[in-house]
């Protein structure tokens, strides 16, 4: 033990020292990477289709090479999938993390290089432990199990060439070194089962008698396990199954709407919530203070960095920033060039600055989850904190929710229908509360609110318990990367959900 601890003292100094040095010279450790991801890949078919060899400067490369999205991508993609190399990088891709996002119906297969597997999703966990490490040198994380929840993952054969597909999760899962494999529960052979219902018994079965320390996944399907481990273990507080129980490592959608459902199940005083941003495309931003919820953008991970203010978008001649240009309190959409071939990729997420010494950031939303049907522009970022704070004022606890507009006759509305783990004392107090939130978050839906003339009241449906588990479990999207759209600019949704409960 002695010696383990030395080792891993030494492990985090060495790396946060790294992280400070990035923290010192953002603007350096980008251009230089900028230079390596161009050189690297310059004999690609893409390299050469842009002439990465005369580019010299990010000036050049975004007026030569397009914004690209997962569409512009795929032809060279189903290439690499199909068994052909140094399409996009010149490294040998064969593996794919299947994405289906929250914007559209259709997989989406993002190649992750060795490169992008060694240098920035092992390297992003590894940091998130490191920080989580040197801002608790008391931990007791290695003294148990971590429970990871994760998704599934198969082999594909294409004209006899065969991949491997699946979520992210699990690729990272199957990869695992030994000794991480070893800290790790449930088993492989349990974790990357596909069969989601009979997957979440044998993890919960399994998982019952270990010494968890550590928690990992997405806060909405991480709490379904819970609740279901508390049931076995006829429990009502995770702290007497698991009392070492310390931290919860979370990602994948805002933590805030979910922090009050963990809180009521995980009693211990001393219980970390720590969140991250990792997605399929790339391991993007840290927590790295105990006091903040922000996420420190990690720089040298194999990523070149440009943002596009949400307000261009539409605009042809929009042209996006450099890190240096940022400002805070800009909502943008995030565009990466990675070491696994996505170039000027725009990733769907938007994020807003909330510092530049050092570079900070916070999740927005995503660029297809709005509403948008009178020029009102909600966002998720206004809806989450609308919802908390007409929660914390009514008592109330939302499990999930959608929303969309709703048109009758000449009148328009949004529409939202929500599922409550604990429902308001005072249903029409929650609503106006939740209106007025929406008002002092947003201008623009503000002023079309103005006395009911363009925008009347929000309508809200409460929904019955398990109407949204039994929702994605119809669209065959239950677990992994899956989940539930939060905000649309139509009613494909909304009429789905209302459907399947007979509301019509």
């Amino acid at each position: 033990m002695i010696i383990l601890d030395s080792v891993l003292n030494w492990w985090i100094k060495k790396r946060i020292h790294q992280i400070e040095l990035f923290i010192k010279y953002p603007h350096d450790v980008q251009a230089d990477l900028f230079k390596k991801l161009i050189s690297t890949a310059k004999d690609t078919e893409w390299g050469k289709k842009y002439d990465y060899k005369s580019i010299n400067s990010a000036d050049e490369y975004r007026e030569r090479v397009p914004l690209s999205s997962y569409e512009d991508l795929k032809p060279h993609i189903d290439k690499m999938r199909k068994g052909e190399q140094n399409i996009l990088w010149p490294e040998e891709i064969t593996w794919f993390a299947k994405s289906s996002g929250t914007t559209g119906n259709k997989s989406k297969f993002i190649p992750v290089s060795p490169s992008a597997l060694e240098e920035c999703h092992y390297k992003g966990g590894k940091d998130l432990l490191a920080i989580y490490l040197n801002l608790h040198p008391d931990s007791g994380f290695f003294e148990g199990k971590s429970l990871v929840m994760g998704g599934s993952w198969n082999i594909t054969e294409i004209n006899n060439i065969s991949y491997m597909e699946g979520d992210l999760s699990a690729i990272l899962m199957h990869n695992l070194p030994l000794w991480a494999q070893y800290k790790r529960t449930p088993s492989l052979s349990i974790a990357l089962m596909d069969e989601w219902e009979n997957k979440l018994e044998l993890m919960a079965e399994s998982t019952l008698d270990h010494d968890v320390t550590s928690i990992s996944g997405v806060p909405s399907w991480m709490l379904v396990l819970l609740r279901k481990i508390l049931k076995k273990a006829g429990k009502t507080d995770l702290s007497e199954v698991w009392p070492n129980l310390e931290v919860f490592f979370h990602g994948g959608v805002n933590f805030e709407p979910y922090r009050a459902q963990f809180q009521l199940m995980i009693s211990s005083p001393r219980m970390v919530y720590s969140d991250n941003y990792n997605a399929s495309e790339g391991f993007f931003g840290i927590q790295d203070q105990s006091d903040s919820n922000e996420l420190l953008l990690m720089l040298d991970y194999g990523i070149w960095y440009e943002f596009l203010p949400v307000s261009d978008m539409m605009n042809e001649n929009g042209k996006t920033l450099l890190l240096h240009e940022v400002k805070t309190g800009v909502n943008y959409a995030i565009v990466i060039s990675t070491n696994a071939g996505l170039w000027r990729y725009l990733i769907g997420d938007t994020v807003m600055f909330t510092n530049t010494n050092p570079y900070r950031i916070r999740i927005t939303g995503r660029i297809k989850n709005f509403i948008n049907a009178v020029g009102e522009e909600l966002i998720i970022d206004n809806a989450e904190k609308a919802l908390i704070t007409a929660c914390t004022k009514t008592g109330a606890l939302v499990g999930e929710y959608t929303a969309g507009p709703l048109f009758s006759g000449h009148d328009v509305s949004h529409q939202w229908l929500i599922e409550f783990e604990i429902p308001p004392k005072d249903m029409e107090f929650f609503h106006e509360t939740f209106d007025n939130a929406l008002k002092s978050l947003n201008s623009d839906y503000e002023a079309k609110r103005y006395h009911n003339l363009v925008l009347k009241p929000p309508v809200i449906k409460v929904m019955p318990q398990g109407t949204f588990y039994n929702w994605m479990k119809s669209r065959n999207k239950l677990g992994g990367q899956n989940k539930v759209p939060r905000l649309a600019n139509d009613r494909k949704y909304l009429d789905e959900i209302l459907k399947l409960q007979g509301a019509f």
